[in-house]
């Protein structure tokens, strides 16, 4: 009987358990932007799960699908913690003011589709190992200070230049719009 208690008790557990890292991830994002519009306002860590967050779209079983943070004037780093949202198809964080690099753990978002960061002040090269995403359908990094060589392997080969642009980036594609590498 007390087995079959614990058994039951750990299988109620796990989706929120599952749900908590979400939150805690995102929660991570919230404590280390400056949020000068009060959009994260209701990301209230002591919730069970954040599906119900102003920004955030879950699935069926309340695990993290959509991250819509565009223009918001969101200052920060993007944190690495994000990687741990494993159901993201959408992240959107363009027209912001994020800045720093591009975190490499975004790799692991395996069904991620559409990665929207134009428009903010990313910097440093985009991770190679974001070729791994091969469910990626939009990809846009334009207007930023990114640096270095596109990768040209995996989805990257099918974006449109326009989502290179206005960066310090040099490619085979981009013969003509960047002049030189200048490095990272």
């Amino acid at each position: 009987m007390a087995t079959t208690f614990v058994l039951f008790i750990f299988l109620v557990s796990v989706p929120s358990i599952l749900c908590n890292s979400e939150g805690n991830a995102l929660h991570v994002l919230r404590t280390r932007l400056s949020d000068p519009n009060n959009v994260l306002q209701s990301w209230d860590p002591t919730l069970v799960n954040p599906c119900t967050w102003f920004h955030v779209t879950c699935n069926n079983e309340n695990s993290v699908t959509r991250l819509e943070l565009y223009r918001n004037n969101i200052d920060g780093k993007i944190p690495k913690e994000l990687g741990k949202l494993k159901n993201l198809i959408s992240l959107d964080l363009y027209n912001n003011k994020f800045e720093g690099r591009i975190p490499k753990s975004l790799a692991k978002l395996k069904s991620l589709r559409f990665l929207r960061l134009n428009d903010n002040n990313l910097s440093g090269p985009i991770p190679r190992k974001l070729a791994k995403l091969t469910n990626l359908k939009v990809f846009d990094v334009s207007n930023n200070n990114l640096c270095g060589t596109i990768p040209v392997d995996g989805p990257f080969a099918n974006f449109p230049i326009k989502s290179f642009e206005n960066n310090r980036l040099n490619g085979p594609e981009l013969k003509g719009l960047v002049p030189y590498d200048f490095g990272c």
